[in-house]
């Protein structure tokens, strides 16, 4: 990242003016800031999932709309999670939903 960046209104809905692009089936991500820490938003369909995975660094989550949920709970709009390094969760959202994440280091999918 060279440049600073800057979304008004970003909690209010701006948010949704950003351009999607395929992650994975049922999952897709709008790249912020790509690199180490890498910031984005992903957004899951009704029903989609992220298999089991390792932290290999810290990620943190803010959930803008609808829910997502893993081992420890379920996460609605507002819900702020960090998941420390050498963590091992999946992640499904039955419902759909968007979430901004920040990753310090890729996952790997396990």
């Amino acid at each position: 990242m060279t440049e600073p960046l800057h979304i008004a209104d970003f909690l209010t809905g701006a948010w949704r003016q950003c351009t999607f692009e395929y992650f994975r089936d049922g999952v897709e991500i709008c790249r912020l800031v790509r690199g180490e820490p890498e910031l984005a938003l992903l957004r899951y369909a009704p029903g989609a999932s992220v298999p089991k995975h390792l932290h290999t660094g810290l990620e943190t989550i803010l959930v803008l709309e609808g829910s997502q949920s893993d081992e420890s709970g379920r996460y609605g709009p507002g819900s702020l999670v960090a998941n420390a390094e050498g963590t091992v969760h999946s992640v499904a959202s039955e419902e759909g939903c968007v979430v901004l994440i920040q990753w310090t280091k890729p996952v790997a999918l396990l």
